[in-house]
């Protein structure tokens, strides 16, 4: 889900809060937003839509079928990742394919090791250049294995796959039509309907 920045608040006569604590803080503003720290920016993003919602409901059923929730990994939504690239970055996929164990692996405040995390995936909503660059470039360097974006925007389906130094090595763009076979890194083969998964997700409603 795509996010906004969020300036750091600053009182004269007060030692500045942390970024931890900025969140912390905003959390308790903005119940039931999303808060995370990308690239050492505090960012925030609304509740979403019900199209956004209904798209990701829909889209673990075929992670389901594979048999990848229970056993060896487990499908979650809103699970923290710990961010590598900063002394208290974290993002919060939309939804993660995770090794069991994964709540045996936290770093910090309350995120898990990106270790754990075979599969990412992000809805874009609003502004979306949080999930299509800033997340790119979070998630490769946590060298998550596959991270799948539905650009709700343009109506495709990005697979980026092979993190390195300097970027995924496969990113593979997908639109209606195509049959999309995910790498078994992520626990099973799993298969998605790219008009499915755009259909499911698309918006109803466009006012603002």
């Amino acid at each position: 889900m795509s996010a906004a920045a969020v300036e750091r608040p600053y009182m004269p006569g007060h030692e500045p809060l942390t970024l931890l604590e900025q969140a912390d803080r905003l959390m308790e503003q903005l119940p039931g937003y999303r808060i995370e720290i990308l690239g050492g920016d505090l960012t925030w993003s609304p509740l979403p839509d019900p199209s956004h919602a209904l798209g990701l409901s829909r889209l673990r059923r075929p992670f389901i079928a594979a048999g990848l929730d229970g056993g060896d990994t487990e499908i979650v939504e809103g699970l923290g990742l710990w961010l590598p690239d900063g002394p208290a970055n974290f993002a919060i996929p939309d939804l993660a394919v995770v090794d069991a164990d994964a709540q045996d692996h936290i770093i910090d405040y309350g995120c898990c090791d990106p270790a754990v995390f075979r599969l990412v995936v992000e809805i874009t909503s609003g502004n979306d250049i949080n999930d299509l660059r800033i997340k790119v470039a979070a998630y490769c360097a946590a060298k998550i294995p596959v991270y799948l974006i539905v650009d709700r925007k343009h109506e495709r389906l990005h697979v980026l796959t092979e993190p390195m130094e300097d970027g995924y090595a496969m990113h593979r763009i997908h639109v209606a039509g195509d049959k999309v076979t995910l790498p078994e890194s992520i626990g099973a083969e799993v298969t998605l309907d790219v008009t499915q998964v755009l259909d499911d997700a698309r918006p109803r409603n466009t006012r603002r």
